[in-house]
């Protein structure tokens, strides 16, 4: 540990994962926003801090038991089917799956269930809709509590699989973990209020959901994704979003005077 605090490579390795865990923790903050924006409003609070904890202990975890999560990739599950092959020859989906790959598609696939019944519960007029948004006032603590989890678990193992890939030092793995859960602690209350008081924000983070679950499910079958390609859409798509919610306040402004 001394060692590491006086290597150079070591520093750079530290911000450089601490950068990439927080850019990855925002897609666990997202998902905590929107399901614990369910819960009546005094629960909230404290179902967002019980989910970010518990992303913390599984990231924690999942650093002690390193060696077990690196086996993770080793394929347990082989279809054997000769698929189609792409221009290079190589096969066009993968028919050999591990650990890891299957508990993306799993996760995934809930992200993509998830995101389209909450995009079809606001955009469906029939009145089954409000009695289904009244539902969502009373809904279950622990119903939210249970999908936290199950999506922090897939959260988890990317992230820590990514850390692996970017440093071999698990100090330096757990000092960014530990920073970035802190970071999405301190941002989870102003980004679930925004997102709240938002409809159009609350539209764009489901859109976003159901984005990450379809990278998600395409990472499972063996179709890495660059994750900057996914930011960088993310993030031109919230500035847009900001700058339609500059006109409307604009024009509201004007409307008023």
């Amino acid at each position: 540990m001394l060692d590491l605090i006086f290597m150079p490579e070591a520093w750079a390795a530290l911000v450089a994962l601490i950068v990439m865990e927080i850019v990855l923790g925002i897609d666990n903050l997202i998902f905590i926003s929107i399901v614990t924006n369910e819960l009546p409003e005094g629960q909230r609070e404290r179902a967002r801090k019980i989910g970010i904890a518990l992303a913390l202990i599984l990231r924690l975890l999942l650093l002690v038991t390193l060696a077990w999560i690196v086996g993770l990739t080793a394929p347990v599950i082989d279809l054997g089917i000769s698929g189609p092959v792409d221009e290079n020859g190589h096969p066009a989906f993968e028919t050999a799956f591990s650990i890891r790959d299957l508990i993306l598609i799993v996760g995934g696939g809930f992200l993509v269930w998830k995101a389209t019944m909450e995009i079809h519960h606001k955009v469906d007029p029939n009145p089954s809709s409000e009695l289904l948004s009244a539902k969502k006032e009373t809904a279950v603590f622990s119903a939210v509590i249970a999908q936290i989890i199950a999506l922090d678990v897939v959260f988890s193992v990317d992230s820590i699989l990514t850390a692996v890939g970017m440093t071999p030092h698990i100090p330096i793995m757990v000092v960014a973990v530990v920073v970035a859960v802190a970071v999405m602690f301190l941002a989870a209350d102003p980004v679930s209020n925004f997102v709240n008081a938002n409809p159009t924000v609350v539209m764009l983070a489901l859109a976003f959901l159901l984005m990450i679950g379809m990278v998600l499910i395409a990472d499972g079958f063996g179709h890495h994704v660059p994750k900057g390609y996914i930011y960088a859409a993310m993030a031109f798509a919230a500035f847009v979003e900001m700058l339609n919610m500059l006109a409307r306040r604009r024009a509201a402004k004007l409307g008023r005077s």
